[in-house]
């Protein structure tokens, strides 16, 4: 039986070595190609070399160095800024070394006109001081001054109409650019520092206390609507007054250039400002007796 059993195994084993060696010339072709690509798979050529990625760094690291970088800046403007300022301050004259020779000559032109204005004032004082420490009546003396010093102060406070030599000036706005009340101030203040002694904006006494205000339909002062064209007359000296508007770089040059308007100043040795004032009721100021 043993015997019978090796001769079936062997007999099998003839039998597959048959079929292989009968398999289509095919077949070993596939099979030999596939070993092939195998060992070819397993092969580093020169061709195309490895190249190793990089190994990413952290983010967060990234973003402190970029944040350390601008705080670094920030500071280092600071400084600077700081140190700027702090020799502005130590050197005053520099703001000066800036400005144009026409606005260093309107600047001491307006300081010499205030000069002037407080000298005189100072004069009148002293002179009525004198003249009532001389008076054998002093309560006469005293009523004269205060009568004289009240048509001074009903001018200056705009009880009393006041004329004089000065300009008017004519402002002819332009529909597409609406002037604001800041310029429109700005050029009263300026007025002033020339040496204004009285100023009417349209039906309006300008006084110390007056103010300027944009509406949606155009600018106010002291509560009541202008119209335009706005027309500003000014009492004082011509020259400086006129220097004031024409000037350049000046409020005139603002109005004509950023909002288009027509700026025209007239001297006249004959200025009429019959606009009032009505005087003010204080609730908690008193005269002092």
């Amino acid at each position: 039986m043993t015997g019978m059993a090796h001769e079936a195994h062997g007999a099998r084993d003839e039998q597959s070595r048959d079929e292989l060696d009968g398999e289509p010339d095919d077949m070993r072709i596939r099979l030999a190609q596939s070993k092939q690509d195998k060992e070819n798979d397993q092969t580093q050529t020169g061709s195309f070399p490895v190249v190793k990625r990089k190994s990413k760094k952290p983010r967060i690291e990234s973003g402190v160095r970029a944040r350390l970088a601008t705080s670094f800046l920030i500071a280092l403007l600071c400084a600077l800024l700081g140190f700027g300022y702090a020799i502005q301050l130590n050197n005053p004259a520099s703001s000066y070394e800036t400005m144009s020779e026409e606005e260093l000559t309107r600047l001491i032109t307006e300081t010499s006109t205030q000069v002037q204005n407080l000298e005189q004032r100072k004069g009148e004082l002293t002179s009525q001081l004198n003249s009532l420490k001389a008076a054998a009546n002093k309560q006469q003396e005293a009523e004269r001054i205060a009568k004289e010093n009240e048509q001074t102060s009903g001018i200056l406070s705009g009880r009393l109409p006041a004329e004089g030599e000065g300009v008017i000036i004519s402002i002819s706005e332009d529909p597409k650019s609406r002037i604001d009340a800041s310029t429109m101030f700005q050029l009263v203040e300026e007025l002033r520092n020339a040496g204004v002694e009285v100023m009417a904006l349209n039906s309006v006494r300008v006084v110390t206390s007056t103010y300027i205000s944009d509406t949606k339909n155009g600018l106010q002062c002291d509560g009541q609507e202008l119209s335009t064209p706005y027309t500003l007359k000014a009492i004082g000296d011509p020259q400086n007054l006129q220097n004031a508007v024409n000037i350049a770089g000046g409020v005139g040059s603002r109005l004509k250039v950023k909002f288009g308007a027509n700026v025209r100043v007239t001297s006249s040795d004959q200025v009429r400002i019959t606009e009032i004032h009505e005087s003010r009721q204080y609730k908690y100021a008193k005269t002092v007796e």
